[in-house]
């Protein structure tokens, strides 16, 4: 006979049948108390990543021609880790704080044969080039430096290198792979494998530097794409699909600094002439999603002669000549080598061809050829050996003497900033993918963008607002979704963080690029956020209560930079500026692109610290002071017609 109990089970048993019947699943009938963590399950990038995507070290030909011959991959990666190095002039180097990540970019051209010259390879040196580059080093003028890299360029063109690797010699390419893996510490450093294609038809600058995904199990499985291959980006694209269809691997190539490529990075036109098409513009976009907008060889977002309004817009320009000295620059080049006109052709093309090709994100690195990754500018170790710090570097021509140019020009720039969910090598490269970063001329700026159709105010008082941008619109990077809820104009979140050891930030701006439906392309740059807005806390160097005009413009921040002492202080301007902004301008009929603009109070270049600490004269008319800047990746509005 069954227990009591066990009766009494059976009976419960029964009763609760048919509800169990028509019982929910488990998940609707969860207790929302339990759901006590607002973080549980979010997994959205919440922390920036600092790094440098474009770095040479004696491996290129280049960096060692001008003096770079001890410091290889192994010393980048431990300079970038925060370890102390001596550099090329004898001076130990050390930067203020690590960074996160490092791109070793060594050119693919010539890869690895300066060592050998320089160490009088026996096999080399039965070649008559090989014996007159070793002279020309071993001479030791910059000037012979200069016009040697001229004619090395120029041989990129021909298809054929002037001299090879002797056979047997072991691969610098798998040496350099090799460095990176030993480097990389997930959550820690993240080493990446790359390098740099050179490709200079005409002279004009259409460089990419490539970064792979992966280690060196799949990096070696390839030799680089060079300039000798080909130098048709087309060329280079296919080569991309073909390393991830015969690796498994993932690659991308970002568009090298675009300011002396003669008109040709943004062009309207393919290489070989023929009008960009939709087939063309999904593969720039598919495998470019980057570009560098600033580095040491000047700034690539805005050209004032583009730009008239802008009086931020002649910041770090170059524009005397294409990277080769051989062709001086002219007024038509500039819409298609900077940045802010880039955006507008890429409106312009989506509109005819409905795709874009140049909805490309943006960040900084440094282009430098010392193996040092150091663009603070009172920590600047210049573009390449003759560059470092000493008396004569701020007196030293650039390039070749033809051209005039005074070393000054150099600009301390720049870094690229990652939002990544973590350091590590697929977390960096999803995040280069979806373009979900930012470029700085150097200061650690920590910047946030989203779009959206219903962020409130409500939400920018909030204390987890980036958990908001996210839930409710898209972050830097992204195309806007459909509007919702009748919303009439798109609204922006940005937040800005001054670098906790650099300057105050004056303001914030919103550059706009729309094209009409004539198909012209316009610009407008709004002031939302800035420093002194309404109160007065300048303590007498400026900064007091700052209004917009009646054409939007803001009165300078002030000025605190001691010319004498190289000093300046962070009296005026604010720590952190932010602003929920709708477009007041917006017509839903039109394609338009939105990325933010950062600027730093006024702070001392390179080259006045350079002036008070190793008490160098300066030429008359040398730039002491600058305003640092970041510039967030763009959003970007898709009419509902695809125009």
């Amino acid at each position: 006979m069954p227990s009591p109990r066990h009766r009494l089970a059976v009976i419960l048993a029964a009763a609760l049948l048919p509800a169990l019947a028509n019982a929910e699943p488990a998940e609707a009938q969860r207790d929302p108390r339990l759901d006590y963590s607002p973080w549980a399950g979010k997994d959205y990038p919440r922390e920036v990543y600092w790094g440098d995507t474009h770095l040479h070290t004696a491996v290129s030909m280049d960096a060692n021609l001008f003096g770079v011959t001890g410091l290889g991959p192994e010393d980048a990666y431990r300079f970038a880790r925060g370890d102390t190095v001596t550099a090329a002039n004898g001076m130990p180097a050390r930067l203020s704080r690590p960074l996160d990540f490092l791109v070793v970019a060594d050119h693919s051209e010539y890869l690895g044969v300066m060592p050998l010259i320089r160490g009088g390879d026996p096999i080399l040196m039965q070649n008559a080039t090989a014996r007159d580059w070793q002279r020309i080093v071993a001479e030791g003028d910059p000037s012979a430096f200069g016009r040697l890299m001229l004619d090395i360029g120029n041989s990129y063109e021909d298809g054929e290198p002037l001299l090879t690797l002797p056979q047997g010699v072991p691969s610098p390419w798998k040496a350099n792979n090799q460095a990176a893996d030993a480097a990389n510490e997930p959550g820690v450093f993240t080493a990446f494998i790359g390098y740099e294609w050179s490709a200079m038809p005409g002279g004009d600058n259409l460089h990419r530097i490539v970064v792979f995904g992966d280690g060196a199990e799949h990096a070696d499985q390839v030799a680089p794409f060079s300039a000798f291959d080909s130098d048709d980006p087309e060329d280079l694209w296919r080569w991309l699909a073909d390393y991830q269809r015969q690796t498994g691997g993932r690659v991308l190539a970002i568009s090298h600094n675009s300011n002396l490529s003669g008109g040709r990075m943004f062009a309207e036109t393919a290489l070989d002439g023929r009008p960009v098409d939709a087939a063309y513009a999904r593969e720039r976009r598919r495998w470019e999603p980057l570009m560098e907008v600033t580095q040491i060889k000047g700034d690539s977002e805005a050209h004032p002669a583009l730009s008239p309004n802008d009086e931020f817009a002649d910041y770090g320009t170059w524009d005397q000549y294409n990277i080769a000295m051989n062709t001086p620059q002219t007024p038509a080049m500039q819409r298609y080598q900077y940045a802010r006109p880039a955006l507008q052709v890429g409106l312009q093309l989506a509109q005819q061809t409905g795709v874009n090709p140049y909805d490309f994100g943006m960040i900084g690195s440094t282009d430098s050829h010392t193996a040092l990754a150091a663009v603070e500018e009172d920590n600047f170790w210049g573009k390449k050996a003759g560059d470092e710090p000493g008396p004569r570097r701020s007196q030293s021509i650039w390039g070749i003497p033809e051209a005039g140019m005074s070393n000054t020009l150099q600009l301390a720039s720049g870094y690229a900033a990652v939002w990544a969910t973590e350091n590590t090598r697929e977390a960096l490269f999803d995040a280069m993918q979806r373009r979900e970063v930012y470029a700085t001329t150097g200061p650690r700026i920590r910047l946030r963008f989203f779009g959206g159709w219903e962020y409130t105010e409500d939400d920018m008082a909030g204390p987890n607002p980036a958990l908001i941008g996210y839930e409710k619109g898209v972050p830097m990077g992204a195309y806007l979704p459909p509007a919702g809820n009748g919303q009439r104009a798109p609204r922006f979140m940005v937040h800005a963080l001054k670098d906790p050891e650099g300057a105050n930030l004056d303001r914030v701006q919103i550059v706009k690029g729309w094209v009409d439906d004539a198909g012209t392309a316009h610009e407008t740059i709004y002031n939302v956020a800035w420093s002194g807005a309404g109160e007065g806390d300048g303590e007498g160097d400026g900064d007091g209560a700052r209004t917009l005009d009646a054409e939007g413009k803001l009165p300078p921040v002030g000025d605190t930079v001691d010319r004498a002492s190289g000093r300046y202080r962070n009296s005026i301007g604010s720590a952190e500026l932010s602003t929920l902004w709708q477009d007041p301008d917006f017509n839903p009929e039109q394609g338009a692109v939105y990325y933010v603009r950062v600027l730093e109070i006024p702070t001392p270049r390179w080259t006045l610290y350079d002036q008070a600490r190793l008490g160098v004269s300066l030429a008359e008319g040398t730039e002491v002071v600058q305003q640092e800047r970041a510039y967030s990746s763009p959003i970007w509005y898709r009419p509902a017609s695809g125009r």
